[in-house]
């Protein structure tokens, strides 16, 4: 049997174990990388490591308008690259070809997966090489939702989609 006294230090350590639980919780929650501005949510935004003097990389995410009014991204940038630019793949004679489009428009409710093989942001002229594990801010400029500050997880180089462990995107 335990005492009054080995009862509280034990309630206390169960309180203690608690809090840091809740907060590894939350702060795992954190690492789903979502983002919201207005009614647009950005969810898990993630790219994939270069080799050595690659000049070019790519943006993936999940983009969501959640509104009644439509809005469009027309643009943003990264730190790590001189230009940002919007890209879809279009099928010409078979063959798939990459197009910049200058901006890209998201009906209210639509949701547009940037992807491998599909449409996706594209970094041009790197200033250095990604690196697995990297960390690289960005912002999105929407044409009603502004500028949002993101943060892209940095995938292998053959990556097809962000981590098991990053990918929270089931809200």
């Amino acid at each position: 049997m335990l005492n009054t006294r080995q009862k509280e230090k034990h309630y206390v350590r169960v309180q203690t174990l608690a809090g840091i639980v809740i907060a590894f919780a939350m702060s795992a929650n954190a690492l789903a990388m979502d983002y919201k501005a207005g009614s647009i949510e950005i969810m898990n935004p993630w790219s994939r490591a270069t080799p050595k003097g690659a000049q070019n990389a790519v943006g993936y995410m999940t983009i969501k308008n959640n509104g009644t009014m439509p809005d469009r991204l027309i643009g943003g940038s990264t730190d790590v690259a001189e230009t940002f630019q919007l890209h879809s793949m279009v099928m010409e004679n078979g063959i798939a070809k990459m197009q910049e489009l200058p901006n890209i428009e998201l009906k209210p409710g639509q949701t547009i997966e940037f992807k491998p093989g599909g449409s996706h942001t594209m970094f041009v002229k790197l200033k250095h090489p990604l690196t697995k594990g990297d960390r690289v801010t960005g912002t999105l400029v929407f044409e009603r939702a502004g500028n949002v500050q993101i943060e892209y997880s940095v995938e292998d180089v053959g990556a097809q989609s962000a981590s098991q462990g990053m990918d929270h995107t089931h809200h």
